[in-house]
């Protein structure tokens, strides 16, 4: 049966065609068969329960395309986003558009991790505390308090003025390990409660990549009960999901979780007589322990493996002693757990972070026998005595065990190299639709890697280029002269080659660096030019975002983290640069891990991995160039291996069918013509 032949797929075309209800309902609308093939595509794997794989390119009005069958189909459906900021603009803006178009009545449901939504219990707990650092967060938490009496949803994004890393935040929500459940006296009041139980009932539920993730690997994040009754699953920015299955189908410990929990057990003694002399001190041990460990670690590059850390004489005895005053804490609150349910949480707290940390540092028995010398551990899934097994990964996974500084904290991460066989699993086990979609899923219009990475042998695929035109709107130009990217002259050489092209623009410009340190290199030289500098990490993303739209002539400069999160249209951004292609850094050790074991299995790391990878992330930062169907822009690829090299094709060929230039002056004219 042809795909057009369905019942949904019928009625998908019809409702994004002419004369349409979403015609008449949406100021410009119009139909697209680019649009309406991918939601017949869509609405074709609902109704055989298959899998689809779909990449939509800008411009093709994805989103609409699958929330149509999505609710036309009547199916119990998960659509999941990759950020929160996403998940919001789909659920506030997008979906209340479509539902309303086609007048029908589905119950809809927004669904975040708890750590999105206020806890009453921790607020209380946080009220007369010595936590806060300054008067700003005191004013900061009296602003929640008040707020807490008149939000309907908890949801502390409707709290504009508290930023997303703010310290506040830990101290106002809970987390899997230290909520306490129907033993909270807040419970009946209890906001991720609530928004599981409007989320069971609803129709279609909007949730993000780490909150679907978190609850397929069985971290409780509030999710799982409705998994199992869903019937359709629309998973959206899907380029992203492998490497966050594998943060997920991992387990990790940090430095602030940990901190967290000695001033968690101190701050429940108030509830119990006699509880501080027990408690105080083996909690602050701990805390003292995890600071002496951060400073024992100062010296080591900033990410490494395990055994990279444990090779440092000064670094055993700083671990050795956080085990210690884990288990110190542990056996210290284990009378206390009938007095109060606090204590029954920080006991468990404990233990699970007393045995993460010990199967990170290899402590399982036998475990020696199953790590190599670099990291790479083969039997990651033995369990201590008196441990509850793991049930986050197969039983004969592959991970590797690394760390990773942050300026006063530490993070300790186990993380399988192969998450296919879980994704696959959980899918199978769905009996499920799955649909994987993105502006950025084929490599050479090819879906191999992609779908060996999500663990899907059999698909449906789909590839819908923008309909974008290219060859009126855009034009790609590759500097001639451009040394070797290694090469120490390549930056000075590159801002040469760049000043005529933003001279020809008039700034409007987003420029792409490999490395912090080229991002700021390029900010010196540019500093004091005609066009004003925006640049990351001086202010929030979104205040950046916001004040080089409104600047008319600005140039932003970011890394590979604004690769996908700048959505500028119109006449503010004009150009987009990239300094070099995006091989991922050499020094990530989960991803040299992966790369040795394709070359043990007999593949070629290069090719298999490297590669595409580095495609995906390119065509991520070129969609940023192109938006709507009015905009006109120029794409700068500075790197000299696209045409020096064999591989450069595969870029190219992965690309829109953009005209490519080398010469300056075809610049300048395309910009004349404006």
């Amino acid at each position: 049966m042809a795909a057009t032949d369905t019942r949904l797929g019928r009625a998908v075309r019809e409702a994004l065609g002419e004369g349409s209800p979403l015609a008449q309902a949406l100021p410009g609308f119009r139909p697209r068969p680019a649009q309406q093939r991918l939601a017949v595509a869509v609405a074709d794997a609902f109704e055989r329960r298959e899998v689809l794989l779909a990449e939509a390119g800008t411009g093709t009005g994805k989103t609409y395309a699958y929330l149509v069958p999505a609710l036309l189909s009547g199916m119990k459906t998960i659509v999941s986003t990759g950020t929160r900021a996403l998940q919001d603009q789909l659920y506030l803006r997008d979906l209340p558009r479509v539902r309303d178009a086609l007048g029908i009545g589905l119950k809809t449901a927004l669904l975040k991790g708890r750590a999105n939504y206020l806890c009453r219990y921790r607020m209380e707990q946080a009220k007369g505390e010595p936590r806060f650092t300054s008067r700003e967060q005191i004013s900061q938490f009296q602003r929640v308090v008040a707020w807490s009496g008149r939000t309907r949803s908890g949801d502390m994004s409707e709290m504009e003025s508290l930023a997303e890393d703010s310290p506040l935040l830990p101290l106002v929500t809970s987390t899997a390990d230290n909520c306490l459940g129907t033993e909270c006296p807040f419970w009946s009041e209890c906001f991720v409660v609530q928004a599981r139980q409007r989320a069971q009932a609803a129709d279609l539920v909007v949730v993000n990549h780490h909150l679907l993730l978190a609850d397929l690997a069985l971290k409780q994040e509030g999710f799982g009960e409705i998994l199992p009754g869903a019937q359709a699953f629309i998973v959206d920015e899907a380029h992203q999901l492998p490497e966050l299955a594998a943060q997920f189908f991992g387990e990790g410990l940090g430095a602030r979780p940990l901190v967290e929990l000695a001033r968690d057990a101190i701050a429940e003694c108030k509830e119990v007589p006699g509880a501080l002399a027990a408690v105080q001190q083996p909690a602050r041990d701990l805390e003292q322990a995890a600071r002496a460990l951060r400073a024992a670690m100062d010296n080591l590059p900033l990410r490494g493996t395990a055994w990279r850390a444990l090779d440092e004489v000064d670094i055993e005895p700083a671990f050795h002693a956080l085990v210690q005053s884990l288990a110190n804490l542990r056996d210290a609150v284990a009378p206390l757990r009938q007095a109060a349910p606090g204590f029954d949480a920080c006991h468990v707290r404990a233990q699970d972070q007393l045995g993460r940390l010990q199967r990170w540092l290899g402590e399982e028995g036998e475990t020696g026998s199953g790590s190599r010398s670099d990291g790479v551990c083969l039997a990651s899934q033995k369990t201590l005595p008196g441990s509850e097994p793991d049930p986050v990964s197969p039983p004969d996974s592959v991970s590797v065990h690394w760390y990773e500084l942050t300026p006063r904290g530490f993070r300790l991460q186990r993380t399988p190299l192969d998450v296919a066989a879980p994704l696959r699993a959980h899918r199978e086990a769905s009996n499920a639709a799955w649909v994987f979609t993105s502006a950025t899923l084929a490599v050479a219009g090819r879906f191999d890697h992609v779908a060996q990475r999500l663990g899907v042998e059999h698909a449906r695929e789909l590839l819908e280029p923008s309909p974008f035109d290219w060859d009126r709107q855009a034009l790609c130009y590759l500097p001639k002269g451009l040394p070797e990217p290694a090469s120490r002259d390549f930056g000075m050489a590159l801002l040469d080659a760049l000043r005529p092209v933003l001279e020809a623009s008039g700034g409007r410009a987003f420029l792409l660096f490999a490395s912090h340190r080229a991002l700021r290199e390029a900010a010196e030289a540019l500093q004091g030019g005609p066009w004003p500098l925006f640049v990351q990490g001086t202010e929030p993303r979104h205040v950046l975002l916001q004040r080089f739209r409104e600047s008319g002539n600005g140039v932003l400069l970011g890394t590979a983290s604004f690769r996908e999160g700048v959505d500028v249209a119109g006449d503010a951004l004009s150009v987009v640069v990239i300094d070099k292609l995006p091989f991922a850094a050499p020094d990530d050790p989960v991803f040299e891990a992966r790369l040795d074991a394709i070359r043990r299995a007999g593949g070629n790391p290069f090719r298999d991995e490297q590669l595409p990878q580095a495609v995906i992330a390119l065509k991520q930062g070129a969609g940023r160039l192109i938006r709507t169907e009015t905009d006109r822009g120029v794409l700068v690829l500075c790197d000299p291996r696209l045409l020096g090299k064999t591989y450069g094709r595969t870029f190219l060929e992965s690309l829109p069918p953009l005209p490519i230039t080398r010469e300056v002056k075809d610049v300048q004219a395309f910009f004349a013509d404006n």
